[in-house]
């Protein structure tokens, strides 16, 4: 295969464009970032998604069978939608840019499970409720795709990354795994809360299963990317410490976690850009997470990686970068 990835330099990308690489395949990473994992260097083409015309070059020069359009900014501090135009007009140029490939068998975009609440059962794929600023500019992205879903010029579909972990990851994960391997993480008392989350490399492995499975199973199609069954948070946090060497996480009262949050989000005004705790993070925490897998199921069937596996594998990633 010859995969063209926007944003290949970021968590994700990095992964899957590992993974693609082993197997022989061919890939630009086309990012704006040099690659987070160096030996990815020879395969980097920097640009930004804003740049049309590059974007453009790009695609047409390397002429790939296959995009997978991850490139976005995806923090959440950013005020308002203008703060987002890669989400927004980067989506736009794609589209405008896919003519430029000659030899394209299919498109896949991702999009966010922040286009709704944390929580929040879509009824349709267009069944929005989004609550930040980030949120907001991955529902006009989407839209934007479906509005000009006549002039894609091939099979498409769109996914939304769930709470995805593992080597190469950064914040609020990363953090989540250090916590606890610092003896700091401290669980919410009697609270049993289930997520759908997922290890990345089932992520990746979903991503090559859906560029190569039978189009009329994606074409169109807008699908959460989580593993299945869902994590049950206390039973991940306990297998990571217990992995790791440390005791279980410690369990607390509501209340205090409750104060907690609120000092985070003072700081955060005061200028810490990353306190441990805030409501934001809390209540996300505290919400069971479910989405609907059976379609992604039928696609991807067992999936490689158990927990267990990619608590290891991650451990493994966190000692190689001390």
């Amino acid at each position: 295969m010859k995969v063209f990835i926007t944003g290949g330099s970021g968590f994700m990308g990095t992964n899957l464009i590992e993974d693609l690489l082993a197997h022989g395949h061919d890939v630009v990473n086309y990012d704006i970032s040099p690659p987070r994992n160096k030996l990815q260097s020879n395969c980097w083409l920097m640009g930004d998604i804003l740049e049309l015309s590059r974007l453009k070059q790009g695609i047409e020069k390397f002429n790939p069978n296959f995009i997978v359009h991850l490139a976005a900014r995806t923090d959440l501090d950013g005020r308002s939608i203008l703060d987002y135009a890669a989400n927004t007009d980067g989506v736009s140029n794609v589209i405008e840019s896919l003519d430029a490939a000659t030899s394209l068998s299919r498109v896949l975009f991702a999009s966010s499970r922040l286009v709704c609440e944390i929580g929040y059962q879509p009824k349709t794929e267009d069944d929005y409720l989004p609550t930040t600023p980030y949120g907001e500019s991955k529902v006009i992205g989407e839209q934007i795709i479906r509005e000009r879903s006549a002039g894609i010029i091939c099979p498409w579909m769109i996914f939304r990354p769930t709470s995805i972990w593992g080597p190469w990851f950064g914040v609020p994960y990363k953090d989540f795994f250090m916590m606890i391997l610092n003896g700091r993480y401290v669980h919410p008392a009697k609270k049993r809360i289930r997520k759908s989350f997922g290890y990345i490399g089932n992520s990746v492995y979903m991503i090559n299963k859906l560029l190569l499975c039978e189009v009329n199973l994606i074409h169109g199609n807008t699908l959460y990317l989580t593993d299945y069954p869902e994590l049950e948070v206390k039973s991940w946090a306990d297998m990571i410490a217990k992995k790791s060497g440390n005791k279980p996480p410690r369990e607390i009262q509501y209340i205090i976690l409750k104060l907690a949050a609120i000092c985070g989000d003072t700081a955060k005004l005061f200028g810490w850009e990353n306190p441990p705790l805030t409501s934001f993070r809390l209540d996300n925490l505290l919400t069971e997470m479910l989405h609907d897998t059976n379609d992604l199921k039928e696609i991807c069937g067992k999936l490689p990686f158990s927990v267990e596996r990619g608590i290891e594998e991650t451990l493994a990633w966190i000692n190689s970068e001390k």
